[in-house]
């Protein structure tokens, strides 16, 4: 018998990576033009300084109008290539994390303090790998924002890397990485352990045993509410790392908008006040909620299926 047939080989260490991973860029694929609204909803801002923004619905109408329904997939295969790594890596390593705390638990459910520890460091090993990807995608999604001679014309996500390596340098690659970091610590806790931590509340709520795994109801229950914690606990995190992300050197200034993280986030505060930092909530929101319902109950039937095939 081969490892990939037995319990405990390959096949079962790479189990919640490919189940994971295989579920994010699902969910992304579905939900990128909620995706492309909202970061273009952050940099509007930054953009049009004192202007009100437009909402989500009206942004991608206008898109679509102008520039065709293919516009609001700009960047998709980077929002792709984006999952593959680092849904790949934080739902993975969350799941790891998370049963082998449970294995030294001795098979107990474990606190919601050792689920969000879990998250956090799940999270920031994944931005870290794929953080290339994310400065890729903003870019992709924002560059038809910019005036015509400004734009940067990427012909895909891996031109978008190549040049961006070639013309800015590797550092490039890892803009915004400290928010980056903080936003994939936020979004692991928010989406995977209060997943966990509302999986168990809402299974006493609607008594449902979950001998053979949560019930759909109980499933649906808990992934709205991960879906809300998870754009609540990120977004300023996001916002932050969307403009580090997207900055270009300023030609009469010869220097970029933000020097970091710590200014970014005064420069924010002080023009755009404390709201400022929620600006396109509705879309983040519209992005996060069914992003993670997507992940949250494909991923019960892609591992049914990985399970079945594999051993």
């Amino acid at each position: 018998m081969s490892d990939t047939q037995v319990p405990g080989g390959f096949a079962k260490v790479a189990e919640p990576f490919v189940c994971g991973g295989t579920a994010a860029s699902f969910a992304s694929v579905i939900i990128h033009p909620i995706d492309l609204a909202k970061v273009r909803m952050q940099l509007f801002g930054q953009l049009n300084p004192g202007k009100i923004g437009p909402s989500f619905p009206a942004l991608l109408r206008g898109m679509v109008q102008t520039d065709g329904i293919w516009s609001i997939y700009k960047g998709v295969d980077a929002a792709i290539g984006r999952q593959m790594v680092y849904g790949t890596a934080r739902i993975g390593l969350h799941r790891t994390f998370s049963n082998k705390l449970v294995e030294k638990n001795g098979g107990k459910p474990i606190g919601f303090g050792q689920k969000a520890l879990s998250g956090m460091a799940s999270g920031s090993i994944a931005v870290c790998i794929g953080t290339p990807f994310d400065i890729a995608l903003v870019r992709l999604q924002a560059d038809s924002m910019a005036p015509v001679a400004e734009r940067r014309n990427y012909k895909h996500v891996f031109d978008a890397l190549i040049r961006t390596t070639t013309e800015e340098g590797v550092g490039a690659l890892y803009k915004g990485l400290a928010p980056n970091i903080l936003r994939g610590m936020a979004m692991n806790v928010g989406m995977l352990a209060c997943y966990d931590q509302a999986k168990e509340i809402s299974a006493k709520v609607l008594n449902d045993p979950m001998i053979d795994g949560p019930a759909l109801t109980t499933k649906m229950a808990s992934s709205a509410i991960a879906g809300f914690t998870a754009a609540l606990f990120s977004l300023p995190f996001d916002l932050v790392k969307s403009r580090l992300m997207n900055q270009r050197i300023d030609p009469v200034t010869g220097k970029l908008p933000y020097s970091g993280i710590v200014d970014a986030t005064l420069q924010i505060a002080k023009k755009e006040g404390p709201l400022g930092f929620f600006n396109g909530f509705s879309a983040y929101y519209g992005r996060c909620a069914p992003h993670a319902m997507i992940i949250l109950l494909s991923i019960e039937s892609i591992t049914a299926h990985y399970q079945k095939s594999m051993y």
